[in-house]
Formats: structure tokens, C-alpha cells, sequence
């Protein structure tokens, strides 16, 4: 829908975005600094723009994306920063329907 034009489905992605750097931000202060960024799930694993935006501006921070590793098309868990970021940053995949169905199970085991 953002893609189209849909001008609500950019806002939402921009709510998104801003989230993720708010936490982000709250995680640095109260860790005194970070080793890695991990995206992961569908949007993490499949959004080179939101990637991209979440990390926008950060390079006085030593959070650095490489653009062209962010937008390459390799699968499988792989490093995105550029060579002189000291924050790792990774793409991380996950298998949410084995998530799902391990969950499941735990609550059918207990109904039971």
C-alpha cells in the first residue's frame, strides 16, 4: 500500500520507524552504548527501506548501514553495517509458524 501511495500506510510505516528508534535510543542510554542491531520478522527480514530509516542519521552514534548489503538479495542470517561502523547490524531470520506452533502446544499440554 505505501508503495501505491497510500498515504496512511506511509504514516503507519513512519510510526513504525519512530518506535523502533525511541527504543533503540532507550536501549543505548540505559546500556551505555551497543555491539548490534538485529532485524528480524517479516519487516526486518524483507524491508531494506525501514532498515534503512531506522538507522537514518545515526552515524555520529558509530551506526553505520552498508547500502548495498542492505539491499542485496541474500537470505539466511548476514551482517548489513559498512565497514567502519563499530555496531554490528544483522538480519536475523526467524521461523514464526514453528514459534506459533511450539506455543500451541505448551497450552494444548496444560489444558490437558
Amino acid at each position: 500500500a505505501q508503495a501505491n501511495g497510500n498515504e496512511a500506510a506511509q504514516v503507519a510505516i513512519d510510526v513504525y520507524v519512530s518506535s523502533i528508534r525511541h527504543w533503540l535510543g532507550g536501549g543505548m542510554v540505559e546500556l551505555g552504548g551497543l555491539d548490534a542491531i538485529a532485524f528480524t520478522g517479516g519487516i526486518g527480514e524483507n524491508s531494506p527501506a525501514t532498515r534503512a530509516a531506522v538507522v537514518a542519521g545515526l552515524t555520529d552514534l558509530g551506526i553505520e548501514i552498508d547500502s548495498a548489503a542492505n539491499k542485496s538479495d541474500a537470505t539466511g542470517e548476514r551482517r548489513i553495517e559498512a565497514a567502519r561502523s563499530p555496531v554490528a547490524i544483522w538480519i536475523i531470520p526467524t521461523n514464526e509458524e514453528v514459534i506459533v506452533a511450539r506455543q500451541t502446544r505448551n497450552l494444548l499440554a496444560l489444558a490437558s
